[in-house]
């Protein structure tokens, strides 16, 4: 599991287009069939473990939760962190407040 930070900070400045305080953090790149679409865990609720089908990258977009690896160890995520998993890596991830991922998995994915 590689933790992922999507925040303001971990962006680019925007310097074209006479843009004003804008930045750009790039989540990917692809080539091959990608799906892409959004998890809703619920207050308290669990998404269970499972291998990857395919990479995986989970962006939280707003709220906050946790996510677990085969390590066992949970990792508290916020809104503009994520984590990316590797084909067949075991995971899960959950909430105790309630949180909103954008998910985008694809073979060829990479971060």
């Amino acid at each position: 599991m590689q933790i992922v930070n999507f925040g303001k900070a971990a962006g680019n400045e925007i310097n074209n287009y006479d843009s004003i305080l804008s930045t750009y953090s790039k989540i990917m790149k692809t080539e091959e069939p990608t799906n892409i679409g959004l998890i809703h865990i619920e207050k308290g609720g669990v998404v269970g473990y499972h291998q990857a089908p395919v990479p995986q990258l989970f962006v939280v977009v707003n709220g906050e939760g946790w996510v677990e690896g085969e390590d066992k160890k949970k990792v508290y995520l916020k809104s503009g962190e994520g984590v990316f998993w590797n084909k067949g890596e075991g995971h899960l991830s959950g909430s105790d407040e309630g949180l909103t991922a954008l998910v985008i998995q694809s073979e060829e994915l990479k971060v």
